[in-house]
């Protein structure tokens, strides 16, 4: 008897391209990258496109400038892709910043606000 797999296909198939994208990405010399991280893929069901979702560690310039690094190597990591993962088509690379990140970024600043109002006023908030 076949064991049965955790995870569905497509989710295996999304952390495969996400590792591979990733350990490339690394490999690559490029300062514009700074502190990148690539946090999740989707790949689509027909494997014709994948999003690539990643954050960066920094202002919005960083950002900007980590995000111009990703569309001049995105011909490099396509073709990396191919080569390491069988797929029926290679996906077309989309990049997204990662709007998890930026939402909890923003959560924790909101936090810390009311924490410093809370040592300002000498008192805990009702």
């Amino acid at each position: 008897m076949h064991e049965r797999r955790r995870y569905p296909r497509t989710a295996r198939l999304n952390e495969l391209v996400r590792e591979v994208l990733a350990d490339e990405i690394e490999r690559i010399e490029d300062s514009r990258f700074g502190f990148l991280t690539v946090t999740g893929c989707d790949v689509s069901r027909d494997l014709r496109q994948a999003v690539v979702y990643y954050s960066v560690l920094g202002d919005e310039e960083v950002r900007k400038t980590a995000a111009e690094a990703l569309r001049d190597v995105k011909a490099h990591l396509k073709v990396t892709l191919g080569r390491s993962v069988r797929m029926k088509y290679t996906p077309d690379l989309i990049f997204r910043e990662d709007p998890a990140v930026a939402t909890g970024a923003r959560v924790e600043e909101i936090i810390r606000g009311i924490h410093s109002g809370e040592t300002e006023e000498g008192g805990e908030a009702t």
